[in-house]
C-alpha cells in the first residue's frame, strides 16, 4: 500500500484530477467533500476512492474526520489542501458572512487540516503539504478581496509552516492555478472566454485540471524532498511573479 494522502475538495474540478492523479501513482488516497452527496457517491463509484464529508472551515469537525481517515486507512503521509469557494463582490457591498465564509473555507481550513496531521508527520519525520492557493492570491481581483486575501495568506501560511517543519522531513509548497477549464470557469459565456480570457493567457488556452494535479505529484514525491516553501505557478504565462 502506498503512503496515505488526503485532498480535501477531492470529487470535483481541480480535486478530483488530484486524487485520480494521486491513486495512479500508487497513493492511497481519500477524499472529502462538503455538500453534494450524489456527487461524491459517483465519483466514489467511479474511482474507488474513499470519500468523507465535513465541513474544513470547522476545527472540530476536521479533528473528527481526519481521527476517522486515520483509523479507515492509516497516518497521513500528504495533504493536499484544495478545497475553497468564492463569494464574488467588491468591498464596498460586501458584508461579514460573505468575507468570513470564503476566509473561513480558503485560509483557516489550511490551519484546521494542517493542525490535525503535523503532529504525525512530525513524530514520523515525513510529510508532504500542498497548498492550492491561486493567480489572485498573487495579483488580486476585482470583486474578490476576499478570495485574494484568502489565496495570498495561503501563500504566507506556506512559507512560514515551510520553515517550521524542513528539519522534520516535511516540505510544504503551495499552487497558484489560473484559469482552469473546471465547471466553474467553463460555466462562464464562450464569448467571454474566447474574447477577454484566453487572449491574457499567451500559451493561448485554458489550463486543464491535469495541469495542476501533474504539478501535486512532484511535490508529493518522496524525491521532492529539496523543494519547500515555494509556490508553482500554473497559469500559461498569464502572469509572471
Amino acid at each position: 500500500m502506498g503512503r496515505i494522502a488526503l485532498v480535501t475538495g477531492g470529487t470535483r474540478g481541480i480535486g478530483r484530477a488530484i486524487s485520480e492523479a494521486m491513486k495512479a501513482e500508487g497513493y492511497t488516497v481519500a477524499a472529502s467533500y462538503a455538500g453534494n452527496d450524489d456527487a461524491a457517491n459517483a465519483f466514489k463509484d467511479e474511482t474507488g476512492i474513499p470519500v468523507y464529508k465535513f465541513d474544513v472551515a470547522d476545527f472540530d469537525a476536521c479533528a473528527a474526520s481526519i481521527a476517522s481517515i486515520e483509523s479507515d486507512l492509516g497516518p497521513i503521509e500528504v495533504l493536499v489542501n484544495n478545497a475553497g469557494i468564492t463569494r464574488d463582490k467588491p468591498l464596498h457591498k460586501m458584508d461579514r458572512e460573505t468575507w468570513d465564509a470564503v476566509v473561513d473555507t480558503d485560509l483557516s481550513s489550511i490551519f484546521n487540516a494542517c493542525r490535525h496531521v503535523i503532529d504525525g508527520m512530525r513524530e514520523r519525520g515525513f510529510g508532504r503539504i500542498v497548498n492550492i492557493s491561486s493567480i489572485n492570491g498573487q495579483k488580486g481581483q476585482f470583486g474578490q478581496s476576499n478570495y485574494s486575501a484568502a489565496k495570498a495568506g495561503d501563500i504566507g501560511f506556506t512559507k512560514a509552516l515551510a520553515l517550521e517543519t524542513a528539519a522534520k522531513g516535511i516540505t510544504v509548497n503551495a499552487i497558484a492555478p489560473g484559469y482552469i477549464g473546471t465547471e466553474m470557469v467553463l460555466a462562464v459565456p464562450e464569448d467571454v472566454v474566447n474574447e477577454k480570457i484566453i487572449p491574457q493567457i499567451p500559451v493561448g488556452r485554458l489550463g486543464e485540471p491535469e495541469d495542476v494535479a501533474r504539478c501535486v505529484v512532484f511535490l508529493a514525491d518522496d524525491s521532492a524532498g529539496f523543494i519547500t516553501g515555494a509556490t508553482l505557478t500554473v497559469n500559461g504565462g498569464q502572469y509572471l511573479t
